[in-house]
């Protein structure tokens, strides 16, 4: 028996039916979205696409009697050819019924649908994250968060603000003059005690105070003590809340010993960078510095687009960033990443700066700093990945004693998207791993 809710789904909850869809079977769409990724261009990363995921991965529910044990009786409409008590001979071919393929080739191996932009990078980047990012100082951002902005008249009995409430009822007695509880029981103090004088009571007294007695217990009781105009709610309001406040540092080689594929490569690391500071950390300010023989820090298209080149002098593009932080990113005051892509290519001479730029002055500073380094066009036609580039030996010496410098190395587009995440995946779900 199979149960499959068929019903017509009105006033738009066909959303709230994709979301639930997406999450039942999230492990399946993560695995296809970062398939697609890894194969398209980094630039064509942020639009939509069509994936597929296997049919077994999205079954609907179902009830099923025992195969073993159990009496089952059936209808089959449009039966012909059996009575009940015939004996009905196995199907040949097991007892299990699958899928068949067609003679052409084709089947039904999976299911397409297609997942807007928005799904698509929420997706991608969904469990990649800063790392270590610290609340030195806190900067608006439209993510917002409820607090208290005054009392309104109706609400939720969760957010009955009681002091508020019995201030109003306070105010509404005695603009009223309801007789208070004290004044009644001695009212009927002195009436009992007249009635104990008996003769001597004088009677006029007696009838009097039972007169403003009975006025005062109907007064008490047209006037309640808690009136529904006397009611109020704690009202909220949406106000920015403040969360940590970052800066990327992005350095890139654009020396002449950068080739035109390793700095498409190193583009493409720093495309997906930026997409991923801008989609998930909107206070994030990025700070992009190309280098060859000098340094200077530059905007998105010059970073991106620019096509100047030179020699290579790594420690010019480590100083660059030190002017930058001193100028305007004090560490106190500022969660501070770097990422740096090169060949591994730079002057001899220059090693040893680089190495005292990096451990005495970037690296005390950072909360991470990831070093990528690209390969030649030989390496990758061949696939011979020859001995380690004398800038990823220095990295590397710094990176066992600093467990900030993080560094990887790839050889083709393909590697961009692993790479990348393998760099931001949280800390916690690497020690899992």
């Amino acid at each position: 028996m199979t149960i499959i809710d068929r019903r017509l789904n009105p006033q738009g909850r066909s959303l709230a039916n994709r979301q639930r869809f997406l999450r039942r079977a999230r492990a399946h769409i993560k695995k296809a979205v970062e398939d697609v990724a890894s194969r398209r261009g980094i630039q064509d990363i942020e639009s939509g696409d069509t994936i597929a995921i296997p049919l077994d991965g999205i079954e609907e529910p179902s009830f099923r009697h025992a195969s073993r044990s159990g009496r089952r009786e059936i209808v089959l409409p449009g039966n012909h050819d059996f009575v009940e008590g015939d004996r009905i001979q196995r199907p040949s071919g097991g007892a299990g019924a699958g899928r068949r393929g067609s003679p052409d080739g084709e089947g039904e191996d999976s299911f397409r649908f297609v997942l807007s932009r928005e799904e698509f990078l929420d997706i991608f980047l969904d469990d990649l994250e800063l790392p270590d990012l610290d609340k030195h100082r806190n900067k608006q951002t439209p993510v917002t968060t409820p607090m208290l902005a005054g009392f309104t008249i109706s609400g939720a009995p969760a957010n009955l603000n009681v002091i508020r409430t019995l201030r109003n009822s306070l105010a509404r007695r005695t603009a009223l003059r309801r007789p208070r509880p004290a004044e009644i029981e001695a009212l009927g103090q002195e009436i009992a005690a007249l009635e104990a004088a008996g003769a001597d009571a004088d009677p006029d007294l007696l009838a009097e105070c039972r007169a403003r007695l009975a006025l005062l217990e109907r007064r008490s009781r047209l006037i309640p003590f808690v009136d529904p105009i006397d009611v109020r709610y704690n009202r909220f309001q949406q106000v920015p809340r403040p969360i940590a406040q970052a800066v990327m540092f992005c350095l890139m080689d654009v020396s002449g010993s950068m080739t035109e594929s390793m700095k498409d490569l190193a583009k493409r690391f720093f495309i997906l960078l930026y997409l991923f500071l801008r989609r998930r950390y909107q206070a994030v300010e990025v700070v992009f510095i190309r280098h060859s023989h000098q340094a200077r820090e530059v905007d998105e298209q010059t970073f991106f687009y620019g096509t100047e080149t030179g020699g290579t002098v790594v420690s010019t593009a480590l100083e660059e960033m030190r002017r930058v932080l001193n100028e305007r990113f004090p560490s106190a005051e500022w969660n501070i990443y770097g990422a740096q892509a090169s060949d591994g290519d730079n002057l001899i001479s220059d090693n040893a700066h680089t190495a005292e730029l990096l451990t005495d002055v970037i690296l005390p500073q950072c909360q991470y700093y990831a070093y990528l380094e690209v390969a030649s066009e030989h390496e990758h036609a061949t696939g011979l990945h020859g001995r380690p580039s004398d800038l990823w030996r220095v990295y590397e010496h710094i990176a066992q004693q600093d467990p900030v410098l993080a560094l990887r190395r790839v050889h083709a587009a393909k590697d961009i998207v692993p790479v990348f995440r393998d760099l931001f995946m949280p800390r916690r779900a690497k020690a899992t791993a």
